[in-house]
């Protein structure tokens, strides 16, 4: 008997100091500082915005689809019902949710990279304008952070101005991701939808625009600064029939965010690219950037490089219901020359040598 007991005593004593051991070294461990807390929330806010965009919309669609052959059939029922009901919503408006550009996460987002604004003249919200956004980049993460987010200050900075920004209309037809995209204020960048909030939305709005689309993110890469703009005349001849001003703004640093494959013109894998941007309006790019678990490896996440977005001169334009072609060309050159004035006033601020040129194409 006194063999068991002394057994147990010492079993005990044990198990006693191996707890004592167990604490001693989780007490010693290094805890979090609040600088690694910062660091993860901002790549956690970056991971659900890259995941959100490309696969919220296919996603979603899938479900829907998988929930039509089960008993929760109706739901899908219901939505497409609701779709249908709802089909031109984004293209009068949208269905924006102001309290969406003020969430928390758009602030470990603009942290991350990070993001910042510029302002550089003032915009009087008796007006409507038409803002260019250069360069398209991969993802247009300068566009999205600053005029669908309100973490850089647009509000403050241009006090009495609604911020849209226009995407391919093919997004507006995925379930659920339309009414994400409509909710931070985007809109296609259709005719009809931009001619809508330029006339029908009262004044004080400004349409923001990638203009190179699709075409110029194929060209997208470090230390590359062109733009398809030359030919890109459209959103000028709808400023001129709704009297809306024109803005030119350009993000240093969007093209340094991912490294991707660029393929010469001519070559069979440019040749599908500008094919399938063709039928589906975007292309399919070849990129990569950092991982998940650290920046050494490779992954879907952007590269944390700072993204500033310079928001220029205002060119006056006026209101023409059916401008010639002449006009439209004049006021085209006009927003070159402007655009070509910020570029060169600001590019040595923000990471650029003076001896850098932007090439327009």
């Amino acid at each position: 008997m006194k063999t068991i007991i002394a057994a147990c005593s010492q079993n005990l004593s044990g198990s006693r100091a191996s707890v004592r051991t167990a604490l001693h070294t989780l007490l010693a461990a290094r805890w979090p500082s609040q600088r690694d807390v910062r660091s993860w929330l901002q790549l956690l806010s970056v991971l659900q915005w890259v995941l959100s965009f490309l696969l919220l919309g296919t996603v979603s669609l899938l479900v829907l689809i998988y929930l039509v052959f089960t008993s929760f059939w109706p739901i899908s029922a219901l939505y497409l019902a609701w779709i249908i009901f709802d089909w031109d919503t984004p293209e009068k408006g949208g269905r924006r949710l102001p309290c969406l550009r003020r969430w928390t996460v758009w602030r470990h987002f603009r942290d991350y990279f990070p993001v910042k604004l510029v302002k550089t003249h003032d915009l009087s919200p008796s007006h409507n304008y038409i803002i260019g956004s250069h360069p398209h980049g991969i993802l247009c993460v300068g566009a999205f952070c600053n005029f669908i987010t309100g973490s850089t200050g647009f509000g403050e900075m241009f006090p009495g101005i609604r911020p849209f920004l226009t995407t391919l209309a093919g997004n507006f037809r995925l379930p659920v991701f339309r009414e994400y995209l409509m909710s931070g204020g985007l809109c296609p960048v259709t005719r009809r939808a931009i001619g809508y909030l330029l006339s029908k939305n009262g004044t004080g709005n400004a349409v923001a625009i990638v203009i190179g689309g699709a075409a110029e993110s194929l060209s997208c890469r470090p230390g590359v600064t062109t733009l398809i703009l030359k030919n890109r005349k459209g959103f000028v001849r709808m400023a001129l029939q709704h009297g809306a001003y024109l803005v030119p703004s350009f993000s240093f640093g969007e093209n340094d965010l991912f490294r991707q494959v660029v393929f010469e013109e001519g070559s069979w894998m440019r040749s599908i690219q500008q094919r399938f941007q063709k039928m589906m309006g975007f292309a399919p790019c070849v990129f990569y950037g950092r991982g998940l678990t650290s920046v050494h490896s490779r992954g879907f996440l952007p590269y944390a490089r700072p993204i500033t977005t310079v928001v220029g001169e205002p060119v006056m334009v006026p209101k023409i219901e059916d401008p010639s072609c002449e006009t439209v060309d004049m006021y085209h050159e006009m927003y070159i020359r402007s655009l070509l004035k910020l570029f060169n006033e600001n590019k040595t601020k923000y990471g650029l040598s003076e001896t850098d040129e932007l090439h327009i194409l």
